[in-house]
């Protein structure tokens, strides 16, 4: 069965790791039922989210509005912005940095996190 959730009426939650980071989940796979993570992902300008990996699931990064800087390994360092998406694999490590303008994100896991 379908949900409808007004996307205002989600709080805001600190990033789990990464305090200076928000984060507003979307949809779980606890809330849910389906085996995919889709929150926003706040970073306030000159803050980042440091280098990190997902073991298990692939990053799908999309955003929103701001501008900012994201390094993925074998692949480099590139602009994040709207009109870009990107993937990174699982395993793979990356973080986003120099944020120039306050960044929101839609951001997909899948496998879901846990």
């Amino acid at each position: 069965m379908g949900k409808y959730r007004q996307i205002n009426e989600i709080d805001w939650e600190p990033h789990p790791l990464f305090p200076e980071v928000r984060i507003k989940p979307l949809i779980t796979e606890k809330e849910d039922g389906i085996n995919v993570t889709c929150i926003l992902v706040n970073v306030p300008r000159g803050k980042e989210v440091p280098e990190h990996i997902h073991e298990d699931q692939d990053d799908i990064i999309y955003p929103l509005k701001g501008k900012g800087m994201i390094w993925i390994n074998g692949m480099g360092s590139f602009s994040i912005e709207p009109g870009i998406i990107v993937r990174v694999p699982r395993g793979v490590r990356h973080k986003v940095y120099d944020i120039k303008e306050e960044l929101l994100v839609y951001d997909v896991f899948f496998p879901a996190l846990l």
